[in-house]
């Protein structure tokens, strides 16, 4: 079923999901599935996640640090509203990006519960062209 919003994204549609689908407690909520590929230039990673269908919307928070635990990128998405999700992260310090290996970090929370999921991903950004 699709649902025509209008306002500020006339366009915008919103795809409802199947009813029957079994959606988690937020404690039971999980991180399926977390790619990460790095641009070719070395100034952002695309990041794929897959959470289980949720009953309430959590907190999303993303960070990727280098080999020595420095921050150098990281987003954080508030109520989530599909269980897919696919974004960019823009690299601080472009030029040091290179090499590895470095950490992403996924962490699923909710306000009341804390911490409920948590995944680490480690990665290899190539040498920037120049």
């Amino acid at each position: 079923m699709r649902i025509w919003v209008s306002g500020y994204n006339g366009c915008m549609e919103f795809f409802l999901t199947d009813p029957n689908i079994e959606r988690t407690l937020p404690a039971d909520t999980r991180l399926i599935n977390l790619r990460a590929e790095p641009y070719s230039e070395g100034r952002r990673l695309k990041v794929n996640l897959d959470l289980t269908p949720f009953q309430q919307k959590p907190y999303l928070d993303l960070a990727l640090t280098d080999f020595s635990g420095e921050l150098i990128a990281a987003t954080s998405i508030v109520e989530p509203i599909t269980c897919g999700i696919e974004l960019n992260l823009h690299i601080r310090k472009f030029g040091e990006a290179q090499g590895g290996p470095y950490k992403l970090t996924a962490l699923i929370s909710y306000p009341d519960l804390g911490e409920v999921d948590r995944r680490d991903l480690y990665i290899k950004f190539p040498s920037p062209i120049e």
